[in-house]
């Protein structure tokens, strides 16, 4: 199957349908176009996100399955609750974006790379900018201890990417997250890829026509007025 080159001076072209995402590697849907925030929030709300590596054409997937959280499903285990109950961490929105993309992109332990390069973290800077992109901070004696970053868009919140620089800060960040996106009216979460860590903690694999008719439905429906205020 031939995959769609976007035009990168068409960020309102249309994407091809999901089914011709290919198998292998699954769920690679099209490649090229630019970053733009309309090109950007096009992707997500057609199901897809850019995924790619340095010296690589922009990349853009919708996997099959879709691993996805329902807030009302979140599992918080013994230890975590316990983290939760000392209050440890202060949990910020929004105040440190920059930061916390910056920290994301670093190379981890088990990798000396980074998919988010340059280009991806200045386009998902203007999207912060915009409203449309947010941050969820845990702080530590007034430093930045762990967080996540993802767009907001009708009621679903599309996750990114965390990461942690105190032992539960990431997961503590994320609890107190899904909180509020239930009580600000929140539907759906996106965690994109299958992982062990996100599983445990409540997520769930489901088919990709579902997802798509999820986003359909739920990303036109406005969050209660106070979200990230």
């Amino acid at each position: 199957m031939q995959l769609t080159l976007l035009d990168s001076d068409q960020p309102e072209q249309a994407f091809p349908p999901l089914h011709k995402a290919l198998k292998e590697p699954n769920g690679l849907l099209a490649f090229g176009g630019c970053l733009s925030p309309k090109r950007i929030v096009n992707a997500y709300r057609h199901g897809a996100f850019p995924w790619f590596n340095p010296g690589e054409p922009i990349l853009w997937w919708s996997p099959d399955p879709r691993l996805v959280l329902f807030p009302e499903h979140l599992q918080v285990s013994r230890s975590l609750a316990k983290t939760l109950r000392k209050g440890r961490f202060e949990i910020r929105y929004d105040t440190a974006f920059k930061e916390v993309i910056a920290a994301c992109a670093a190379p981890r332990s088990d990798s000396g790379g980074t998919w988010i390069t340059d280009d991806m973290r200045r386009a998902y800077q203007t999207l912060h900018h915009l409203g449309i992109a947010h941050s969820c901070e845990a702080w530590c004696d007034g430093k930045l201890a762990g967080g996540l970053y993802g767009l907001a868009i009708g009621q679903v919140f599309f996750g990114e990417s965390m990461f942690h620089r105190e032992t539960d800060a990431s997961k503590v960040a994320f609890v107190h997250l899904v909180g509020s996106l239930s009580d600000w009216g929140y539907r759906l979460i996106d965690c994109q890829v299958r992982s062990e860590h996100l599983l445990s903690l409540g997520a769930e694999e489901i088919p990709r026509q579902r997802f798509a008719d999820l986003l359909e439905r739920l990303c036109t429906q406005a969050p209660a007025a106070e979200a990230w205020r």
